[in-house]
């Protein structure tokens, strides 16, 4: 009699079975071929899907300072999460953008009690990747800041149980929950990994502590080559380091921009998390005023540290057409500074503070003739602030 050996095509008797070494070698096979079919994917995403389409502008949504993650050990927290999730939801439906940026701030890292950053910051993405949607994510100040111990978990209460993520076979259980917490690699790593339409990249590793620092190309919908917009990312600090741009991270947007736009003829756009100086130097006072244009201006710009040259490099570049910043959760005006926009978005997630009323910025490309327009959308649907910065 013939013995039944499984294999992946079905059950076969053994004589025409292949040998346990033939059946490993196969599926290792397929196992590569699916990785490298995976590859492949993320490269023709890469490639092909931030493009305009033959008839409509291109269309980004500006999610900024979510903070998912805060209080994760109450009920108040993760209902916070589910608010957020719903804004989102809300605006990418309404307004079906081609392309949306995490403008920093995603997870608040400072209130999550064990290295599952990463886990909240999935959860932050989820709305974006359900609708099969590109983005990419930049860092803000919160999103691998060190864990800070609440004074209440020294009360009679004590601290709470935690939910410690399942150990990983070289991760023991006591590391899984040492309040180390996640590093901006880490998380820029299993956003990357995990995800075929992430277009987040890491920059290079001499700008490191900084991460986030990259570029990426709008292309033409009648050649894939053709540049028609350049959107720059950088890591503007906080958390693991200081609340700046470096003069390292200087020279790199001077050596790519000269490299890839050296006369300057595509338009570019640039986002960060932290505004810089100048945008002290526009701020409105008490109301918003023309050239000006917003609807909320509840606080002071709180800028970075220090600053190391970066405005002086855009405001030389004619290429240049505005900056976008989050962080301020009070802010939601752009102003003119100097030959471009210096704008804020709208804060999006319920987590962080201010009880303002929820939103996310919208920037929309036309190619030909080249426009650069922007407003505001709402959790309710409305819409706002908006204002032509390029044509």
């Amino acid at each position: 009699m013939y013995s039944n050996v499984w294999n992946p095509f079905g059950r076969f008797p053994s004589h025409l079975s292949m040998s346990l070494a033939s059946f490993l070698l196969l599926f290792h096979l397929i196992v590569l071929i699916s990785h490298g079919h995976e590859i492949f994917l993320r490269m023709a995403s890469s490639d092909e899907s931030l493009r305009f389409s033959s008839d409509s502008p291109f269309k980004i949504a500006l999610f900024a300072d979510l903070h998912y993650g805060e209080n994760a050990w109450t009920d108040w927290g993760p209902q916070q999460d589910v608010n957020s999730n719903t804004v989102m939801s809300n605006i990418l439906d309404t307004e079906t953008p081609d392309f949306v940026i995490y403008l920093g701030d995603v997870v608040t890292a400072n209130n999550v009690p064990i290295p599952n950053a990463s886990f909240y910051w999935d959860q932050a993405i989820s709305p974006t990747r359900r609708r099969k949607i590109p983005w990419a994510t930049i860092f803000g100040n919160h999103d691998d800041a060190p864990f800070e111990w609440p004074s209440d978990w020294f009360s009679p209460t004590g601290i709470p149980q935690l939910k410690c993520p399942a150990p990983i076979s070289s991760v023991s259980d006591e590391e899984m929950c040492s309040f180390k917490g996640t590093s901006r690699l880490e998380l820029m790593k299993k956003e990357i990994e995990n995800n075929i339409l992430s277009h987040s990249r890491n920059g290079p590793k001499d700008l490191w502590p900084s991460v986030s620092n990259f570029v990426l190309q709008i292309s033409s919908s009648n050649d894939s080559k053709h540049a028609v917009a350049l959107l720059y990312f950088l890591d503007s600090g906080g958390g693991s380091y200081p609340e700046v741009i470096s003069a390292a991270q200087v020279r790199w947007f001077q050596n790519k921009s000269q490299e890839i736009n050296p006369d300057s003829r595509i338009p570019e756009i640039i986002f960060w998390h932290i505004p810089s100086k100048a945008y002290r130097k526009v701020a409105p006072i008490f109301r918003i005023h023309k050239p000006c244009i917003g609807s909320i201006n509840k606080e002071r710009v709180a800028a970075q540290e220090a600053e190391w040259g970066i405005m002086d490099i855009l405001v030389q570049r004619p290429s240049v057409k505005a900056v976008f910043v989050g962080h301020n959760h009070g802010l939601d005006w752009c102003c003119p500074y100097k030959k471009l926009w210096l704008c804020f978005a709208r804060h999006t997630g319920y987590g962080g503070y201010g009880n303002w009323a929820r939103g996310a910025r919208i920037i929309e490309m036309t190619q030909q003739p080249f426009s650069l327009k922007s407003w505001i959308r709402m959790e309710d649907g409305s819409k706002h602030s908006e204002i032509l910065l390029s044509s």
